[in-house]
């Protein structure tokens, strides 16, 4: 009998150890997990500041010659309205004496369809 409790004893100690290791194992493998999970998320951060850099990059080409366009434009615009002010304050006056001098200076004349009553 003793033999028996013996052998049930040793059984009961290798199952506790066995339980034991499969804990440890799990263990082990959630903190496996964890790190690679660490580990991917921080490559996925490197890839994303990686090509958050390339597209500022490529924005900053873009729009810098987009910025360039848009100052030439804006100047052209300035030039133009200069140029049509200084040509209204100089052709101002001459264009109203025209105006005034064909609304003013009324020659009366006889329409040529026009017949005398008899």
């Amino acid at each position: 009998m003793t033999s028996q409790s013996q052998g049930i004893q040793q059984l009961l100690q290798a199952e506790k150890r066995a339980k034991d290791k499969l804990e440890e194992a799990k263990k082990r493998k959630g903190k496996r997990l964890k790190q690679a999970k660490e580990e991917a998320t921080a490559e996925i951060d490197h890839y994303r500041l990686q090509r958050e850099k390339e597209f500022r990059n490529k924005e900053t080409n873009v729009m810098g010659s987009q910025g360039n366009l848009s100052a030439k434009i804006e100047e052209q615009t300035t030039e133009a309205i200069r140029n049509l002010t200084s040509s209204y304050h100089r052709n101002m006056e001459t264009m109203m004496k025209k105006l005034l001098s064909t609304i003013f200076d009324i020659s009366p004349e006889i329409h040529p369809n026009f017949r005398p009553a008899v």
